[in-house]
């Protein structure tokens, strides 16, 4: 790095002669140093250095000057100049303008004189090399400041992909059946708002932190994505499907797996966020108790995203309003969840979800589907029928 510039300030002539041989002949070619009878002289010459872009990187002053006196003098170039290393020359005991040099300009050292030269010498050199230290760290802060802004920068423009292609994959599924746009938000709250409650619970807290959370709550409505392998007449049925209509249903599940997993493999790579997806479309729809599908899974082999989901999943479908049939009350729909409390879903689970009544009620209303919502989807349907 280039030391910049050295500035010597004395009155007394002979002193700057001096100083001119010993550091212009003994700190080598990349070192300028220019020299001021006083004060004012050396404030002009930063401002000259200032203008010409270049640094001072150290200042060796005289104290007793007439006009501006040396400790006023290194103050003043410490405003203006915060990094540059200051040097005090003197031929006096005043301590008491020593201690303000060093406690108003970040005074390297003072040193008598008449001085030795191969003390100065050494003293510059270790100036030098201490500004040279300290514009290297500034630079690389400088550089950390920006490479971190850069990955800020990444990091959100990521995160913006990722929301953007779950919402893409989550229409994708939601424009194939009965469900509104609105099932996917509401279904996002309920899970968070349920995650947030349970994160302190003995059960939960390994499995629901703050990143956790975040990420169930970005994987939430890939959580029907298997149901773009559905044929349309079994999707779009209206009324009860049969039992062998009920079966080709239920691959919804494991297809949605496959859609992730082939997801991943595309990317090269496993994200973060499609595990909890995979998670959630895999195993929504299996019960406490194991009689779900696709695999019977029970209790805690059940992947909490997945249990959260389950009830949530089901408090929705029971609420809302679907183009074929009117949702049911709150109080109806909590008494079925109830009912199926260590059969259906986990019981902590439901436990959290009575606690949160109001919270969900207001999700359902904050995203409840309108009129026009429900007459868009039966024309969509209609078009598909």
């Amino acid at each position: 790095m280039t030391p910049g510039t050295i500035l010597c300030v004395d009155d007394d002539t002979n002193v700057l002669s001096s100083l001119r041989d010993l550091l212009s002949n003994n700190l080598g070619d990349g070192v300028d140093v220019e020299f001021a009878e006083c004060g004012e002289e050396a404030l002009d010459i930063l401002v000259d250095l200032k203008a010409d872009n270049r640094p001072l990187s150290v200042v060796v002053s005289d104290f007793i000057m007439p006009q501006m006196r040396g400790d006023d003098l290194l103050i003043e170039i410490h405003k203006q100049s915060p990094e540059t290393v200051t040097i005090m020359l003197t031929g006096q005991s005043d301590m008491q303008g020593v201690r303000r040099a060093i406690n108003e300009a970040n005074l390297y050292r003072f040193m008598e004189k008449p001085f030795n030269n191969e003390d100065v010498l050494l003293t510059v050199r270790s100036a030098l090399a201490a500004y040279n230290q300290e514009r290297a760290l500034i630079v690389q802060n400088t550089n950390l400041k920006k490479a971190n802004q850069e990955l800020a920068q990444r990091s959100r423009e990521l995160s913006d992909t990722q929301d953007v292609t779950i919402l893409a994959m989550a229409s994708l599924a939601e424009s194939r059946d009965s469900d509104t746009g609105n099932h996917i938000r509401r279904t996002q709250y309920y899970i968070k708002v349920i995650a947030e409650h349970l994160r302190s619970h003995p059960r939960f807290k390994a499995h629901l932190d703050d990143k956790s959370i975040e990420l169930l709550f970005k994987s939430a409505p890939l959580h029907d994505i298997g149901k773009v392998g559905i044929p349309d007449r079994i999707l779009l049925k209206p009324g009860k499907l049969t039992f062998d209509e009920f079966e080709i249903m239920k691959n919804h599940a494991a297809i949605g797996k496959e859609v992730i997993d082939a997801a991943e493999k595309n990317l090269g790579m496993e994200i973060e966020f499609l595990r909890f997806a995979k998670e959630i479309a895999y195993n929504h729809h299996e019960k406490w108790d194991g009689s779900g599908y696709p695999r019977g899974l029970s209790g805690d082999a059940i992947p909490v995203s997945a249990r959260l989901m389950a009830l949530a999943d089901v408090y929705d479908a029971l609420i809302s309003r679907r183009v074929y049939k009117e949702g049911m009350s709150h109080v109806k729909a909590m008494s079925i969840i109830m009912e199926g409390r260590g059969k259906h879903f986990d019981p902590d689970v439901v436990d959290a979800a009575f606690q949160l009544e109001e919270e969900l009620q207001d999700i359902a209303r904050r995203y409840m589907d309108s009129d026009e919502d429900l007459h868009a989807k039966a024309q969509q349907m209609a078009e598909k029928a």
